[in-house]
């Protein structure tokens, strides 16, 4: 006995009795074999579907802003540092908050006050988060390179670093390790430090005034410029509290660029830093610290070191005068 599967297998099949009288056929004929696998639709089927798996996954792991100017190499820090010469003695007071009193910093604002975020919105291609992003790292370097006592009185430089996008590291290491006043390695160009051997903060609230900007360069990069006023209180390094104080100004101009990696880690690149600050002395190196001349002090003979037009690679030697309206009325 066989079942209905093994007959329907078979591949002889016979020819019924009425077939074989109309036809004279043989009594057996041979089955056309049975398809197996899929057919052609299935095949077309399965090939759309792996097409379309294969996207998905290609687009899934490629980068949705990834762009030729995103891999563009980040550009070094441009930096210039101008000190400004008082025109005679600095004034001074025993106490600072008399002298902020008496000088056109009397309505500036105290510390991370003075530098309020502006109103933002959305641009072309960056959301309203990713601008405040930018604003407030922005804000962020502005305080701990210029506000941060630490920072100030020369020790403190790690808290200014981790801001820095990495391609820079490698620059603002060799700053700090070989100082040169070349435009590009000057430790007073990323941060505000005054040399701790000749001065110290009287107050450690230091007024601040400025704004804060960004606006998008293209498709995948920010801008953030900042131009701000600092005014610190100083004395004598180790003279106490009945030596007089005076005021030292330095106005700073940043430029910061993000690109979308910046804004998700928090960190920017610096590609301009222009300073002016004053008293200082002309003839004193800035490069590493910050000189400032002290209350009765005035600006020693001779300008700023020579500039050599045949050498390569190096920076205009500057320097400035110090407006008397700058200094406080005392």
């Amino acid at each position: 006995m066989f079942d209905e599967s093994f007959v329907r297998a078979a591949r002889l099949q016979e020819f019924s009795a009425q077939e074989r009288i109309d036809d004279h056929a043989p009594a057996v004929r041979r089955r056309p074999p049975l398809r197996r696998g899929l057919s052609r639709q299935a095949l077309v089927l399965v090939l759309l579907i792996a097409v379309a798996f294969g996207t998905a996954i290609y687009m899934g792991v490629r980068h949705p802003y990834q762009t030729p100017a995103a891999q563009e190499p980040v550009e070094p820090l441009r930096m210039t540092v101008i000190p400004l010469a008082p025109e005679g003695k600095v004034p001074g007071a025993a106490d600072p908050a008399y002298l902020y009193e008496h000088s056109p910093a009397a309505q500036f604002r105290t510390g991370a006050e003075g530098v309020p975020l502006p109103a933002s919105r959305r641009t072309a291609h960056f959301s309203d988060s990713q601008v405040v992003s930018a604003l407030t790292t922005a804000k962020d370097y502005i305080v701990r390179s210029a506000l941060d006592p630490e920072v100030l009185t020369g020790g403190e430089v790690r808290a200014v670093r981790v801001l820095l996008d990495p391609d820079q590291l490698d620059q603002f290491d060799q700053s700090f390790a070989r100082p040169t006043a070349d435009g590009r390695h000057a430790p007073t160009g990323w941060l505000v430090r005054f040399d701790p051997s000749r001065a110290e903060l009287a107050d450690r609230k230091v007024r601040v005034q400025g704004t804060l900007q960004a606006a998008e360069a293209d498709a995948s990069t920010l801008e953030v410029t900042a131009d701000h006023t600092f005014v610190y209180a100083l004395r004598a390094a180790g003279g106490g509290d009945k030596d007089e104080v005076s005021l030292f100004t330095l106005r700073r101009e940043l430029h910061f660029r993000f690109d979308r990696d910046d804004l998700r880690l928090h960190q920017a690149q610096l590609l301009v830093s222009y300073v002016q600050a004053g008293p200082l002395s002309c003839a004193e190196d800035s490069t590493n610290h910050l000189r400032p001349l002290l209350a009765g002090q005035t600006a020693k003979e001779g300008g700023p070191a020579g500039t050599d037009p045949y050498a390569t690679g190096g920076a205009t030697a500057l320097c400035g005068t110090l407006a008397t309206s700058a200094q406080p009325k005392v």
